[in-house]
């Protein structure tokens, strides 16, 4: 009888699967259309994405994914209290 791979190994093994998604993967993950993704690809916009393999899939790492979420959130001025200008007190 096989061995059984340990906890360990299959959680790093899960991973390093889950460490690329492929478009519509990354999509599902954003909460986002696939198609969407396609078009802020083409216009050089949105989350970083490469491509990967002899057949040249787009692909996206999670922690990029991640990333260019929280970007999102500090450059919206409703999630960031600096660039709120109804958080600014007014000097007189």
């Amino acid at each position: 009888m096989p061995a059984r791979p340990s906890s360990t190994s299959t959680a790093s093994s899960a991973a390093v699967l889950t460490a690329f998604l492929t478009v519509k993967d990354a999509a599902d993950y954003l909460g986002l259309s696939h198609h969407t993704l396609y078009v802020w690809r083409h216009r050089r916009q949105g989350p970083p994405s490469f491509r990967m393999g002899p057949r040249g899939r787009v692909m996206y790492r999670v922690e990029a994914l991640d990333a260019w979420v929280r970007e999102q959130e500090q450059a919206d001025s409703r999630s960031n209290l600096a660039l709120n200008p109804l958080s600014v007190s007014v000097r007189h």
